[in-house]
């Protein structure tokens, strides 16, 4: 597909060469000012709208299809001027060349009846079936062309001195019969494609009903026009309106009234006191949208997120449907979806799907979407991230619940019954030493349980203070090295706090499961980031076939920082986990 100024350029000079050949054909046929007049005004629409539409959307090939069957208007109706104004002096390389304009007609007939209903209004095939038909077609239109280019001297009718290119003798039967076959193949390949058309208008509904209705129609009102100026015996001035004016003018009234009263371009009409006026492209841009959506999302819930980004972009893009997706498949469609999506982008840890839209996605629509899939890919991972720490927080609440309730609280429970007992019985010295080891079991209990919520050593000493200690109670030998600098300085408490629990829980997966004998911890502060890196010689493992969810919920909550989680092992060679965190000097 060429750029956009090029194929401007194109489609600019495809119409200046259809709307000159209209004209002057017109000029060099004579006749009466009143038919010129006529043809002219019915031969000018075609590749105005051409122009119009490939202009505006070059990426559409609707547009090129109007301007190719423009051209062969203009410049047959240039050969047939030049045929008819042809003497007996004019050169014989300008009357081939007329007689080559002059057989264009026939692919604008093609063109006219077949592919420009059948491609109607999106510049697509209606369904892959009609691969076969559009196929039929071409070669169809082929033959016709090629049978009018070589019809023989005696029956070419247009010039009076024939046809330089004619055949004679027995292949002149043989090219009037391809001629006359092709043009029979398109004519019956246009009725189909008219009942196509109707019967697609009674399936559909809304605008799309009368956006086929009116290609239906004006289909109908061509090949009807064709047929009577064919099958009947008219006057030149009746030709006129019988035969040239359905055929030049039903499909282009048609085609205008679609683009410019339904919407099919995004282009809107209107009238506002006596002045009339076009707006373009009402689609809001990837800031407005965003400036629409913000005050909305903050408050947002997840799910009730992607619902309003799924609004958004099915808003914003005028698409029957849009659909948000998540990494972990959770899906929020907007709209009603039916088919397959029109055009499915990446954004974030999940994707944007769209549905089909009246006229086709274009170029600028893609662009639109693959912009606005930055924010919202920002927007899923957020709605994702929020989502797993909520479940996070509240496996740690239940978890905080189940080990206060059976251990320090049957604990409790236990002492009370003692002191009863002691107090029923008198109590003597044993009874009374074995509640106080009780006791002091159950605080060392509550102790443990406060420093897995948050270790007082890591709120009085830091960072540094805290995984010393942390691994001084281990069973295995472990090292801890702290740079200089994060040892003296501190740090706010939700990047120490993600850090030590990350440290906690990578230690607790290696005394459960890696059989390590030393594990080493170091404490790094480098780029305005504060990492940490547990390694240790165990049995080591594939991450890609172990579920690490602990660490997954750490990941997250390094993520919310900023900052984020890697996972390194292999069988038998170890494991090593680093975190970071950026940080402020």
């Amino acid at each position: 597909m060429l750029s956009p100024t090029p194929a401007r350029v194109l489609a600019a000079s495809m119409a200046a060469v259809a709307i000159l050949g209209v004209v002057a054909g017109t000029v060099l046929e004579g006749g009466p000012p009143l038919a010129q007049l006529t043809f002219v005004a019915l031969g000018l629409p075609l590749p105005a709208l051409g122009w119009f539409v490939a202009h505006r959307r070059p990426d559409n090939l609707y547009g090129w299809l109007l301007l190719a069957a423009a051209d062969c208007l203009g410049l047959g109706a240039l050969g047939v001027g030049l045929l008819l104004s042809a003497d007996a002096g004019r050169p014989m390389p300008v009357l081939v060349l007329a007689v080559l304009l002059s057989s264009l007609f026939a692919p604008f007939y093609g063109l006219s009846w077949v592919f420009i209903p059948l491609f109607f209004p999106d510049g697509r095939l209606p369904s892959r079936r009609w691969r076969v038909a559009a196929w039929i077609a071409g070669v169809a239109i082929a033959a016709h062309w090629l049978g009018v280019l070589l019809f023989p001297e005696d029956v070419y009718v247009i010039s009076p001195l024939g046809n330089p290119l004619g055949v004679t003798g027995p292949g002149a039967l043989v090219v009037a019969g391809l001629a006359g076959l092709g043009q029979l193949t398109v004519f019956g390949t246009a009725l189909v494609v008219l009942g196509s058309l109707a019967a697609r208008t009674l399936r559909a509904s809304g605008s799309e009903r009368r956006r086929l209705g009116w290609m239906a129609a004006g289909l109908a009102v061509t090949l009807g026009g064709f047929l009577l100026g064919t099958f009947s015996i008219v006057t030149e001035s009746a030709a006129i309106g019988v035969l040239v004016m359905p055929l030049l003018g039903a499909l282009p009234a048609v085609i205008g009234v679609v683009v410019f009263r339904h919407n099919l371009l995004d282009i809107r009409v209107g009238v506002r006191g006596s002045r009339f006026f076009l707006v373009f492209d009402l689609r809001p841009t990837v800031d407005e949208l965003l400036s629409e959506l913000a005050p909305g999302l903050e408050e947002a819930e997840p799910c009730e997120l992607l619902g309003r980004l799924a609004e958004a972009v099915r808003t914003g893009l005028d698409v029957r449907w849009a659909a948000v997706t998540l990494a972990d498949g959770t899906r929020v469609v907007a709209g009603e979806e039916e088919g397959e999506p029109e055009l499915t982008v990446p954004a974030g840890q999940g994707h944007i799907a769209c549905g089909p839209r009246d006229g086709g996605l274009t170029r600028d629509d893609r662009r639109l979407l693959r912009a606005l899939a930055v924010p919202v890919g920002l927007a899923i991972q957020s709605a994702g991230l929020a989502a797993r720490l909520v479940n996070a927080q509240e496996a740690e609440r239940r978890r905080i619940e189940r080990n206060i309730h059976d251990g320090v609280q049957q604990e409790i429970v236990a002492l009370i019954a003692g002191l009863e007992l002691a107090r029923a019985t008198g109590g003597d010295a044993e009874t009374l030493a074995l509640l106080r080891d009780q006791a002091r079991q159950t605080l060392d209990d509550l102790r443990e349980l406060a420093a897995g919520i948050h270790p007082s050593v890591l709120s009085q000493g830091g960072l540094a203070e805290a995984l010393e200690e942390r691994c001084s109670r281990l069973p295995v030998p472990s090292t801890v090295r702290v740079d200089p600098e994060p040892r003296v300085r501190r740090f706010p408490d939700e990047v120490e706090g993600a850090l030590y629990f990350t440290v906690s829980e990578a230690l607790a997966n290696t005394l459960k499961h890696a059989q390590a004998s030393t594990v080493d911890v170091r404490l790094t502060l480098s780029g305005g980031r504060l990492g940490v890196t547990i390694a240790d010689d165990g049995e080591g493992f594939d991450p890609g076939t172990v579920t690490r969810r602990g660490l997954v919920a750490l990941a997250d909550r390094l993520a919310a920082l900023g900052g984020g989680l890697d996972v390194a092992s292999a069988k038998g060679e170890g494991t090593t986990v680093r975190a970071w965190v950026p940080v402020h000097d």
